[in-house]
């Protein structure tokens, strides 16, 4: 199969947005292939519960605030290399009109879902370089590096509703994009897994203000939903696969879901011809 990006060599990988649903998955999926992990969100008492559970490394961090990525660069160069990098924090907030949405809710959408992530790679890409110079030569060491930027199918098929949230997932696919074409030549890897619907707690209660009744109506009757689990598993599989292959684009949704707005509800069944 040729060279592989494995856990081998002490590989170590940094999760942003780790304190619950896709992002607390991955770490403890990273962990039980053997990979050291950083684990970086905002809430602290959430972080300290993973670390204990996976003997992960946690960093408390707000993205959106510069102050705070500078610190998580420098704990991470001071730490120890790094191999791969997963953008998993983000989010969305209101499903109202383009006309009568908040303007708030739209600066921080892009904050957290486009200039987040923005922050991040600068900051942790030329650590992601030193990590593959300081493998080089190692007799199982992986020759490349990862950034996985995990988006959404909102950043490629609008609807109605998504106002603010298609606009800042189609910028952050647009940025995976242009990264892609910019790190060409180098042994850099940048994947994006655009997941469709995943039944998480906190996307529909930060979405929707904690209603709960509104955060879990979208997956009433719906036959499976997507787990956070899966979209680890995706994850983990993308960056451990030989270092020489490279998943542009994973669009990743349930069977029941044809399209954002086209979903399945009640047992899937074979029509009668």
């Amino acid at each position: 199969m040729g060279e592989q990006n494995g856990p081998t060599g002490m590989r170590r990988v940094v999760v942003t947005g780790a304190s619950s649903g896709i992002g607390a998955a991955t770490v403890r999926l990273f962990r039980s292939h053997g990979w050291d992990v950083v684990g970086v969100a905002r809430r602290a008492d959430r972080l300290a519960a993973l670390a204990a559970e996976t003997g992960a490394d946690v960093f408390t961090a707000d993205l959106t605030r510069q102050a705070d990525v500078d610190a998580l660069r420098d704990h991470l160069a001071a730490t120890g290399p790094v191999h791969a990098l997963v953008n998993n924090a983000g989010g969305a907030k209101g499903l109202d009109s383009v006309e009568n949405s908040e303007i708030d809710d739209w600066a921080w959408m892009f904050e957290i879902n486009v200039l987040a992530v923005k922050r991040v790679i600068s900051a942790v890409l030329p650590l992601l370089r030193a990590g593959i110079a300081g493998s080089r030569g190692e007799a199982d060491a992986a020759v490349s590096a990862d950034i996985v930027n995990v988006t959404s199918i909102a950043g490629h098929v609008a609807y109605v509703g998504g106002g603010g949230y298609n606009a800042a997932k189609f910028a952050a696919h647009a940025m995976t994009e242009v990264l892609r074409l910019e790190l060409n030549g180098e042994p850099i890897r940048v994947i994006e897994i655009a997941p469709g619907m995943v039944r998480t707690d906190e996307f529909g209660l930060v979405r929707f203000d904690g209603d709960r009744e509104k955060a879990f109506a979208a997956y009433e009757n719906v036959p499976h939903p997507l787990t956070a689990e899966d979209i680890a598993e995706v994850i983990v599989s993308s960056v451990e696969l030989p270092a020489h292959v490279n998943l542009d684009l994973v669009t990743i949704k349930p069977v029941a879901q044809a399209a954002p707005s086209l979903v399945a509800r009640g047992e899937l069944m074979v029509r009668p011809r």
